[in-house]
This record gives structure tokens, C-alpha cells and sequence, in this order.
């Protein structure tokens, strides 16, 4: 895998931030990929996860108290123009994979 290459859990975590626009925080990134993957990843990886994103300069977060009564704020994050960069090279990427074989997967001629 090369250095500027993303793991599936990297991958997902990305794609849940876009998705979830605002509303991206560790809890409801972990949330939304068991919603669309049907996979439980561990909170503690995707916290790991969205801070190397960060690292990165895939994604960007902000520290926010959304209700007065919050005891903690949440840090949200936000997918970055690099890391919406690095989503579109990785659909092409797949997508080319993907190529001619679907016949194989659908099990038809």
C-alpha cells in the first residue's frame, strides 16, 4: 500500500464524514458506516481513524458544545478539499477494478 493510500477503515470513516456533513462526530461515524456496511467497528478505531485523517489533512475538526447542559463538547469533523481529492481518485481507482467483471459476480454470460 503506498504512504498517500487509505485502509478500508480509513475509506469508510472518510465517506461516513461527507455523508454525515455536520453531524460528523466519532459516535455517529461509527453509526452510519454499521448502518450502510452492516459492520460494528470498534469507536476506539474510528477515533484513531478520523485523528490520522486529520493528521493527514484529509478531514478537519472543531470542538463545539451544542447544548448548554453539555457536560463535554464533541469534536466534529469535516472532510477537507484534499480529502475530497483523495475520494475521487479512490472511486476511479475501484471503479476500474470493478471493470468487465460484474457478469462473474451476478453469476450470468
Amino acid at each position: 500500500m503506498s504512504r498517500g493510500a487509505l485502509g478500508d477503515l480509513e475509506h469508510q470513516v472518510l465517506l461516513a464524514a461527507l455523508r454525515l456533513k455536520a453531524e460528523a462526530y466519532s459516535v455517529s461515524v461509527v453509526l452510519e458506516i454499521e448502518e450502510r456496511t452492516r459492520r460494528s467497528p470498534a469507536q476506539s478505531a474510528v477515533f484513531i481513524a478520523l485523528r490520522r485523517l486529520e493528521e493527514k489533512g484529509l478531514l478537519r475538526s472543531r470542538l463545539e458544545r451544542r447544548e448548554p447542559e453539555a457536560r463535554r463538547a464533541r469534536r466534529y469533523f469535516q472532510v477537507t478539499p484534499a480529502g475530497m481529492e483523495k475520494l475521487r481518485e479512490m472511486r476511479e481507482s475501484l471503479l476500474g477494478l470493478w471493470q468487465g467483471i460484474a457478469v462473474e459476480l451476478d453469476g450470468t454470460s
